[in-house]
């Protein structure tokens, strides 16, 4: 629900804008909204689920997100639509840690963890593609507002099944969890990391020299220092620092980070390729099952990875899934105005998706692996954190790349040539990306496979 989210809107966007008279300018916004709440919040998410109880802030935030995807299918003006899919951004704060930190905390460490890892992993991969496709579906034969309503029943269904799935946690039952909250922590954390992703947003639609920029990033800047700087001094710290005196763990979340950077802008410009009148002029749905062969290869790759980590370790993977999905957005770096899907696409897509699915299962693995229980949740949000950012800057940066771009060849090669230009420019600074990664895999992460397949009590920081 929450990753599909982040996507499946996409391709409803024109539609949305046609009926709620959205300005060319405010249209983005209906993306923004939710990731700025979603980033902004997650640490805070993360850190709620360790003191309440994840079980408890699941529920929480299952619900609240599937209030805010009600008010959104409702909605009748531009205000009301931006405010639900900020709330959708809530919750989901308050869900994706919890949810991760549930399966490591459920699971033994070793080839038990790893197994339900690779089904994590493989849904999570997916659920980007899977959006654009629900989307265009959606879009196509039914109407706009049930991209929100779709969440509704699957929001109840499982906010009623997880008492049954999951037993109390240990801080639910003593009711102790808050007594020593951090609140200054949690205070200029959400600032901080709300105005981040606010400056790349902002420098993505204006300029890099734009003045509100400027000062979302000095306000980031300050109000992160002051945050570190707290936690260095706080008994029951927000962020535990200790998570990145391990080496190996602040390596995956560099991968993830750049990776994020990477995979999840490519969505955004091979879409806008597929559906471009002058190019593939894909419908929204053809455009959708497009990605298909992207989500078969996640949910393989996933799964053999977290088959293998168990005798290999999950270094290897570390490294080979950026090479592969590298190696994918490569390939589509050289679509031209003529390419088509089976040649042009399909290759790129499929390399992309199995190198995805070996990424996401071995950064989990690697950055769970040895994790004290009371800091799952923190730890858990803070791979979601550098996954969202990544994903910000990256569309940020890319999109500055390719706005250069044709606005330097529009006018002598055409709307075409200079789009494509553009985009395929774009996708090839996201390869670097993924390739960088495997650098950062390489020269950090020093993960043995005895590290994944430990006795769980012997768990260490």
């Amino acid at each position: 629900m929450i990753v599909l989210d982040a996507t499946i809107v996409n391709i409803a966007l024109p539609d949305i804008q046609r009926a709620l008279g959205f300005s060319e300018a405010s249209l983005t916004w209906v993306m923004n909204a939710y990731t700025l709440t979603f980033g902004g919040l997650l640490l805070l998410g993360g850190r709620l689920g360790d003191l309440l109880g994840r079980r408890k802030l699941f529920i929480y935030g299952l619900l609240l997100f599937t209030l805010a995807s009600l008010l959104g299918g409702f909605a009748q003006n531009e205000a009301t639509l931006l405010a639900a899919r900020a709330l959708q951004g809530v919750g989901g704060a308050m869900t994706a840690p919890a949810v991760l930190s549930l399966v490591t905390t459920t699971f033994k460490e070793g080839a038990e963890r790893n197994k339900a890892l690779g089904v994590y992993a493989a849904v999570s991969g997916m659920g980007a593609a899977v959006g654009l496709l629900a989307g265009g579906f959606l879009t196509e034969y039914a109407n706009w507002r049930w991209v929100m309503f779709v969440n509704v029943p699957i929001g109840i269904a499982l906010a009623m099944a997880i008492p049954r799935v999951f037993p109390p946690d240990r801080v639910e039952s003593s009711g102790s969890g808050l007594a020593r909250f951090d609140i200054p922590g949690a205070i200029t954390s959400t600032i901080g990391v709300s105005a981040l992703v606010y400056g790349f947003i902002r420098a993505a639609e204006e300029s890099w020299t734009d003045s509100v920029a400027i000062v979302a990033f000095v306000l980031a800047v300050v109000f992160i220092a002051a945050f570190l700087a707290i936690e260095t001094r706080t008994r029951e710290p927000l962020l535990p620092l200790r998570l990145f005196r391990n080496r190996t763990r602040t390596g995956g979340y560099l991968v993830m980070m750049l990776a994020g950077a990477g995979m999840m802008s490519t969505f955004f410009f091979l879409t806008l390729y597929m559906q471009f009148p002058a190019l593939l002029d894909l419908s929204p749905v053809l455009a959708g099952t497009a990605y298909l062969p992207l989500t078969a290869g996640v949910i393989t790759s996933a799964q053999i990875t977290s088959r293998l980590i168990t005798t290999k370790g999950p270094r290897p993977f570390l490294i080979i899934g950026p090479l592969v999905a590298g190696s994918g957005l490569l390939w589509l770096s050289f679509l031209e105005v003529d390419s088509t899907y089976w040649t042009g696409i399909l290759p790129g897509v499929l390399l992309m998706g199995l190198g995805m699915g070996a990424v996401f299962v071995s950064i989990m693995t690697t950055a769970t692996a040895g994790i004290a229980a009371e800091d799952a949740g923190i730890g858990s949000a803070v791979l979601n954190v550098t996954q969202q950012i990544g994903g910000t800057i990256g569309l940020a940066v890319l999109a500055t790349i390719s706005t250069t771009v044709i606005k330097d060849e529009m006018a002598a090669k055409g709307a075409a040539h200079a789009y494509t230009s553009g985009w395929t420019t774009a996708i090839l600074a996201a390869s670097i990306m993924l390739f960088a990664s495997a650098l950062v895999a390489f020269a950090l992460v020093r993960i043995r496979r005895e590290d994944v397949v430990v006795d769980p009590s012997a768990v260490t920081h």
